[in-house]
């Protein structure tokens, strides 16, 4: 998983080329302050069966933002896809709203096995490496090529063009929208590092380790 370039809404100039029937006129400048909004554009990409899963937050990239993508893929699609999974592995760059820094993604993290009842083993790539991450050439150029040249009108539109992304290879793409506003600068609950039940590996336990369900 991981998250793709935050977009802007508005008619703000983006990059790429398109046919139309006129002349389409827009703002030179991308700047926030001219936009009506802006699309954090969250993706899981699901190797086996060649499938994207992209939620559109209109809020901040946030670590509680990134378990609820997982937890909408898991509802709506994981669970009946994999009906015997026991484990699910997440492969992903070590920044961001899952930076495995931060203590703050591993609670979120521990909040979601709980409530989803399997257990997630976390995977990151090492830093300077997330260019082997699959949904970075597997599924983000397609979507940018999907949405080249084409203006940012409303998230409606965004969302009906990254369902039409598709390859020769049988790629193919589902778009949510989550319209629900993360707060940012949240800390870990008191005494969570000293009482956590994340499972640390014995080879590189800083970029991998597994969060269990456990009842409380």
């Amino acid at each position: 998983m991981d998250t793709k370039k935050k977009e802007f809404i508005g008619n703000l100039y983006r990059s790429g080329t398109l046919y139309t029937t006129e002349t389409v006129t827009t703002l030179d400048h991308d700047f926030f302050s001219l936009a009506d909004g802006k699309i954090v554009p969250h993706g899981i990409y699901d190797v086996q069966n060649n499938r994207g899963y992209l939620t559109l937050g209109i809020s901040k990239d946030t670590s509680e933002f990134a378990c609820e993508a997982i937890k909408s893929w898991w509802i709506n699609y994981g669970i009946f896809l994999y009906p015997q999974a026991h484990s699910i592995l997440i492969k992903c760059d070590g920044g961001g709203s899952n930076n495995s820094n931060h203590y703050i993604f591993k609670s979120d993290l521990q909040k979601l096995v709980n409530e989803l009842n399997i257990e997630i083993r976390i995977a990151h790539y090492p830093p300077y490496t997330s260019k082997y991450n699959p949904i970075e050439h597997r599924l983000f150029p397609h979507v940018t090529r999907a949405c080249q040249g084409v203006i940012f009108t409303s998230i409606e539109l965004v969302k009906e063009l990254l369902e039409k992304t598709h390859t020769k290879t049988g790629l193919s793409v589902v778009v949510n929208v989550l319209d629900k506003v993360y707060k940012t600068g949240r800390k870990v609950a008191e005494g969570f590092k000293e009482t956590m039940k994340i499972i640390f590996d014995e080879y590189l336990p800083k970029w991998n380790y597994r969060a269990v369900p456990t009842i409380e």
